[in-house]
């Protein structure tokens, strides 16, 4: 009993403990990533198709081996027949019989049909390879995405609490004034007013963040409860993270972006598919070869031996050799070889739009983390006017000078530059990362 008690004891410690390890575990963002990239569903699925790409490579191996085939059969014939000696009807005759086989075929040739499948598995090999870099690639840009949208939700949520706490000074200190007889009542009931609407500002904060970690938990495939991410401090970004030229972005992306290459291998693969088609112009050449034996007894049976006897004296090889040239296949080989044709054409044209695409996204990109660097600027000027606005405005109204309307509006236009500010740097952050992402650099740094 005292060891039964001492292992359940330390198994509660033990789910205690490990309950509150993953409570208080914060997800950086390399966690974040590593892990949508070794469990997401997508990805596991395209693993499997890279393992059967693999079998489909084994398979096409063995077409280049010879089959080999046996066989055993045992016959019982009940009813009349001929005698093979006298060629006389025999009634009632019962007859049985065993025969076995070996036979090995192979095909000599069939129009290289036989080589550029295999060619043709290996390339879907690697082109399910590249296609499956490009998904890693775009799961790992929307976790950076999400894990910025956490971040951003949560200075947001920090900013929301410092304007309550603010509010909440900002009412003491009116209710100060009122008593002293400096200001009027009817501000008290102002300053209450900008309280509650802080106070809903810091709830819809709260939501937003709550929100994001759940997306960010849903995308990672984890549970959301006690799910957390560790913060980074993100400080003022500066114009080192712009490029000075598009041109080596797009030249680096058009060389090694996966969607390109696989553009090109799908080229390569309607070739020989092509090539495949057109074997169906070609003889094809076979060889065959069997050994056999067969054992029979009847009771009219002219002269019998012993089982194996039989058999060995039955014994035989044969050898075959055939050569099928095609003559009409009622057009079957012409349009399968003109189809191959368009979808060759079709691969080529998509490597142009591939490409064009690409260069779309590029320009696109760059040219959206020039716009987001400047309205970075642009918000933190307006931030810092709107601080020096709302310090004049509260002097001038603690002396009187101004009523809480405009204080109010002052204070409503200041708040609003703070978001803007947020908001500006995480979106020029996250468009700088875009550009880092065709460039090929690490998104977790």
């Amino acid at each position: 009993m005292k060891i039964n008690k001492l292992l359940a004891g330390a198994v509660l410690f033990a789910a205690v403990s490990f309950n509150s390890f993953s409570q208080e575990k914060k997800w950086t963002l390399k966690e974040c990533v590593d892990y949508a990239l070794e469990n997401n569903i997508t990805i596991k699925q395209g693993e499997n198709t890279l393992l059967s790409n693999e079998q489909d490579i084994i398979a096409a191996k063995g077409n280049f081996l010879p089959s080999v085939s046996g066989s055993l059969g045992e016959r019982l014939s009940i009813g009349s027949g001929f005698d093979q000696v006298t060629n006389q009807r025999i009634n009632n005759q019962t007859t049985h019989s065993f025969s076995y086989n070996l036979g090995v075929n192979q095909n000599v040739f069939n129009g290289f049909r036989t080589l550029n499948l295999y060619k043709q598995s290996q390339l879907n090999l690697e082109i399910n390879k590249l296609e499956l870099a490009r998904i890693k690639d775009d799961i790992s840009l929307n976790v950076v995405n999400a894990y910025l949208n956490v971040l951003f939700n949560i200075e947001n949520l920090e900013t929301a609490k410092a304007q309550y706490e603010f509010s909440k000074k900002q009412l003491d200190q009116v209710k100060s004034l009122v008593d002293a007889g400096v200001q009027p009542r009817a501000n008290i009931y102002d300053s209450e007013a900008t309280l509650s609407a802080d106070e809903q500002n810091v709830t819809i904060a709260e939501n937003n963040y709550t929100l994001s970690l759940l997306s960010l938990s849903q995308l990672l495939q984890v549970p959301f409860q006690g799910f957390d991410v560790a913060v980074v401090e993100i400080g003022s970004p500066s114009e080192a993270l712009l490029y000075n030229s598009v041109d080596p972005v797009l030249d680096y992306a058009m060389a090694n972006r996966n969607e390109i290459k696989v553009a090109e291998k799908n080229i390569e693969n309607a070739e020989l598919s092509t090539e495949i088609s057109k074997s169906g112009y070609y003889p094809s050449v076979g060889f065959s070869y069997g050994f056999g034996s067969v054992w029979s007894e009847s009771k009219n049976d002219f002269q019998k031996q012993a089982f194996f006897r039989e058999l060995d004296v039955n014994k035989g090889h044969t050898f075959n050799l055939s050569v099928s040239i095609p003559i009409f296949s009622r057009f079957q080989n012409k349009t399968a070889v003109a189809k191959s044709l368009i979808q060759e054409n079709n691969s080529k044209l998509n490597l142009d739009q591939a490409k064009l695409n690409l260069e779309s996204n590029v320009q696109r990109a760059f040219t959206d983390a020039q716009a987001a660097y400047k309205a970075f600027l642009a918000a933190k000027k307006s931030l810092e006017s709107q601080e020096l606005a709302f310090k004049n405005s509260q002097e001038r109204y603690n002396i009187g000078a101004m009523n809480a309307f405009d204080l109010e509006q002052t204070r409503i236009r200041l708040v609003n530059a703070q978001a803007s500010l947020i908001n500006a740097k995480y979106d020029f952050v996250f468009k700088t990362k875009v550009l880092d992402f065709y460039l090929g650099k690490p998104l977790t740094e």
